[in-house]
């Protein structure tokens, strides 16, 4: 390297923070920017990434997340980024439509990592991480509401569908504004889940189609992902988590060059091998992430990173957002 090379490395300083009383959030962020290490740096790219895939017009935005945050209150921040019509696709696993369900007409509980989850089971009492999920408030609802769901559709001859279907009709039987589904299907957002067998609302298509002939397309769901995908000028994509979901959001995106922005959202390590601990970086040698891409990983949870993150978003985006 040389001497010129490193004096421009060595041009932007550390900063410390100056902290106030009515500090906003994105002026906490925007401190973040300046002071930089460690995580806080990789929070502030992130959101500055995000900015630009939100107001690159040519730009088609991926939302990509697990199932188990829509068990928390990160539904909500989850929800206002499909409410303002912040992202165009959402790529999802069946725990989204499970929980999201679930939490539109019955409470979920606090809880601790610590408790007796034999007498939990006793109790009739699901515990996911610190978040109590009585069974009446999760498998007894959701039953209750794709069977009823499942009849009607049968009732209108109705004998295949798409997950992304699938989500359009359940977000149209939500009258709940707190709903994930329920905003997506007003704002003709499609949903798609890969892994739609793999949870609660799966078990009731299966358990439907025991005494009724329904079937579940998802290669339909495959083909709509083509068309987005080569319709596109550019993509990006926020992608929190791992798993099918992720993989999903890379695997289509591939097709085209990769993502020209990409900011991911994980506590999951990448010395293991797996897809979930997977750096930008890796993704750019199978061509899903573009050589040139904006792209950031930021090492978190999801639960304290998201709303910090879409606080500050809303926030410069301004008059740009509907509320």
């Amino acid at each position: 390297m040389t001497e010129g090379e490193w004096m421009l490395m060595l041009k932007d300083t550390i900063e410390d923070y100056s902290l106030s009383k009515s500090m906003a959030v994105d002026e906490l962020v925007l401190q973040m920017e300046k002071a930089w290490g460690f995580t806080a740096g990789k929070l502030a790219l992130g959101v500055r990434i995000l900015e630009n895939m939100i107001n690159d017009r040519k730009c088609v935005k991926f939302l990509s997340f697990t199932g188990n945050l829509v068990a928390t209150g990160t539904r909500g921040v989850l929800k206002e980024l499909v409410k303002r019509r912040l992202v165009d696709v959402i790529i999802t696993t069946c725990g989204t439509l499970d929980h999201d369900i679930a939490r539109s007409w019955k409470n979920y509980y606090k809880g601790s990592f610590f408790m007796n989850d034999a007498k939990l089971r006793e109790s009739g009492i699901n515990r996911l991480g610190n978040v109590l999920v009585p069974n009446e408030s999760y498998g007894v609802i959701i039953e209750k509401k794709m069977q009823t769901l499942l009849q009607s559709l049968w009732k209108r001859g109705i004998k295949e569908i798409t997950t992304n279907q699938l989500c359009s009709e359940i977000g149209k039987r939500i009258c709940n504004e707190s709903s994930i589904l329920y905003w997506a299907t007003k704002n003709n957002i499609p949903i798609y889940v890969p892994g739609i067998t793999d949870g609660a609302v799966g078990y009731q298509l299966w358990l439907f189609s025991q005494d009724h002939d329904l079937k579940v397309n998802l290669l339909k769901d495959s083909g709509e992902l083509n068309d987005i995908v080569f319709a596109a000028k550019k993509t990006g994509a926020l992608i929190v988590g791992g798993g099918i979901s992720k993989h999903h959001t890379l695997w289509w995106n591939q097709f085209r060059e990769g993502l020209n922005y990409a900011v991911y959202v994980s506590t999951a390590v990448e010395w293991d091998g797996s897809l979930s601990g997977a750096r930008p970086r890796e993704a750019v040698s199978w061509g899903k992430i573009n050589a040139k891409a904006n792209r950031i990983m930021i090492e978190g949870d999801a639960s304290i990173i998201l709303p910090i993150m879409v606080s500050a978003l809303i926030t410069r985006l301004g008059e740009k957002l509907k509320s």
